[in-house]
């Protein structure tokens, strides 16, 4: 049971009183969200008549179901497929952007505009400085955050990341992995494509397959000669 003193208790119920406070501020604030968002009208899917609406949407559905669905319905695709994008960073991307990405000519553009692609500082014909432009983007920094949740992924972006952090290092290969994502998600709002992870799975198996190319070549330009594990034993 323990033994509580009165203040220990008092500091308590404050506690209980301010968390309780807090969890209705946040309620509210999402409900708010939930309405602006139920009176945007998507540029990727027409109206659905009333009658032709879903006749049992689901019973006390929670905050992240409806925030998601909204999502879904103002880009046209589910972009929390993607892996690291939750459904708090798509929320911000259309804080930031909106529905509607035809406003950048591409995807290279898109990922431009956020800071996400290298800008030399050229004088002279020589390179003064090399990386990207410090701009001050949400929706980057959204993308970063994303990224930077690659790093246990097991899906083919994660082990992009993991490739690009061996590779650049941690700092630069969140930014490399954010432009990744910046494309794919352009692509996919866009063409109104779902994401599909298999595609990208099919790139890193190339890419290990052209890593492997690459080993015997060298092995045997040493007089050495590879063979898998399964063989070896």
């Amino acid at each position: 049971m323990g033994d509580y003193r009165a203040e220990h208790l008092f500091t308590l119920r404050q506690s209980l009183a301010a968390y309780r406070n807090y969890q209705k501020l946040i309620d509210d604030c999402e409900r708010e969200i939930r309405r602006c968002l139920e009176e945007v009208r998507s540029p990727h899917q027409p109206d659905v008549p009333a009658d032709e609406a879903p006749k049992h949407p689901p019973k006390n559905p929670s905050t992240g179901f409806v925030l998601r669905s909204e999502l879904k319905r103002v880009f046209g695709i589910d972009l929390t497929k993607i892996p690291g994008i939750r459904v708090g960073i798509a929320q911000t991307l259309f804080g930031e952007i909106g529905p509607d990405f035809t406003k950048f000519r591409s995807a290279s553009a898109f990922a431009s505009w956020m800071g996400l692609c290298p800008d030399n500082e050229i004088s002279g014909g020589k390179v003064l400085w090399v990386g990207t432009r410090k701009v001050k983007c949400r929706a980057a920094t959204a993308l970063r955050l994303a990224a930077q949740s690659l790093h246990h992924s097991k899906s083919a972006l994660g082990d992009f990341y993991r490739r690009m952090r061996a590779k650049l290092g941690a700092p630069k290969a969140i930014t490399a992995a954010a432009h990744k994502l910046a494309r794919i998600i352009f692509h996919l709002v866009t063409t109104g494509q779902e994401f599909d992870d298999s595609r990208f799975a099919a790139d890193q198996l190339h890419y290990q397959k052209r890593q492997e190319a690459k080993l015997r070549a060298k092995a045997k330009a040493l007089g050495f000669q590879l063979i898998p594990l399964e063989q070896a034993g």
